[in-house]
């Protein structure tokens, strides 16, 4: 195959800008409609809608009652798809989640009967509560999109968005999720509680939690930007950046265990998803540096010295966005 070949394909595969543009109208609209729900929360609702455009899934570290169900049930309303939710507990059981096959005496076969992570939307609630035996049970579905039980494989469909949530205060009786588990979340991020504007709208009744959405895409139309968003240019000097900053997570001080592959691969898609949602068809410098904290901080092992002296992984990855120039190129194609 001749260069010319080869670069003709690549840009007949590269997402256009009229491309970009439809991805731009159809996060704005979503994100406008959650916004009916989450009051003065744009910035996380964006996130987490930018995560579910580039295939990852969210952990949400809050306190109760800062409305992470219902931005769950809000998301699976909006994108006109399905939603559960899965009340991690310390009895709860792999099949549980999963499901499981059961033996139909009149056919003389086993039937799998899907468990609620079969949906569009799945919020595990409280996901540290459950035993790391019952927490396993995602690392599967969460990587790959599908289920494997008694040696058949089961799709979970698409989209697919797991949005965990754990309680930062209350740790009696929980699981720390493991490396390997918090590696599985694009992003760890939380809502938080709403300003007073928020909070009178609320109060008023304007909206509530209970409110129910008018769906304004489809199901098939997110799964379309997703594929549109793996075809975000990056350029080798937007990858350099992101590349320089994870490894400096490596070497940084008071870090025993910087960011993963998996994690640089993260914020690459979620920073080709943040440029398309802005209707951008290419990655700039400032997507990598702006995804940084959300995408990289519950990747990092701090050293214990450390984390008694008060440092936290987001002090670190704050550091280093200090210390690494960012490129002046813009990242066109």
């Amino acid at each position: 195959m001749t260069t010319e070949t080869t670069t003709t394909q690549e840009v007949s595969q590269a997402i256009t800008a009229e491309q970009a543009q439809w991805v731009a109208q159809v996060f704005s609209a979503s994100a406008g409609a959650i916004e009916q729900v989450i009051h003065g929360k744009r910035r996380v609702i964006e996130l987490v809608l930018a995560s579910a455009l580039a295939g990852g899934h969210v952990l949400l570290e809050d306190v109760p009652g800062t409305g992470k169900t219902a931005l769950a049930r809000a998301i699976g309303q909006v994108i006109q798809g399905t939603s559960s939710r899965i009340q991690f507990t310390p009895d709860l059981l792999p099949g549980d989640v999963t499901g499981i096959s059961v033996f139909d005496q009149r056919a003389g076969v086993f039937e799998f009967h899907a468990g609620p992570i079969f949906a569009n939307v799945v919020l595990a609630d409280e996901i540290n509560r459950a035993s790391p035996k019952t927490q396993s049970a995602l690392l599967e579905v969460m990587e790959e999109g599908h289920v494997t039980v008694d040696g058949k494989t089961h799709d979970a469909g698409s989209p697919f968005l797991v949005i965990a949530t754990q309680n930062p205060v209350e740790q009696a009786g929980t699981y720390r999720l493991p490396e390997a588990q918090l590696d599985r979340f694009m992003i760890k991020t939380s809502i938080g509680y709403p300003d007073d504007t928020a909070m009178a709208r609320i109060l008023q009744g304007e909206r509530g939690p209970a409110t129910v959405i008018k769906p304004v895409v489809t199901t098939e139309m997110i799964t379309q930007a997703q594929e549109l968003v793996q075809r975000v240019h990056v350029s080798p000097i937007v990858a350099d950046y992101a590349v320089r900053i994870v490894e400096a997570t490596r070497r940084a001080t008071d870090v025993r265990l910087g960011a993963s592959v998996r994690g640089a691969l993260a914020l690459v898609k979620l920073a080709s998803a943040w440029a398309a949602a802005n209707a951008r068809h290419y990655v700039i410098p400032d997507d990598i540096r702006d995804l940084a904290l959300a995408t990289l901080a519950h990747r990092i092992v701090l050293e214990p010295e450390a984390e008694f002296d008060g440092v936290t992984a987001i002090d670190v990855v704050g550091r280093i966005l200090l210390d690494i120039p960012v490129p002046q190129e813009n990242g066109t194609a």
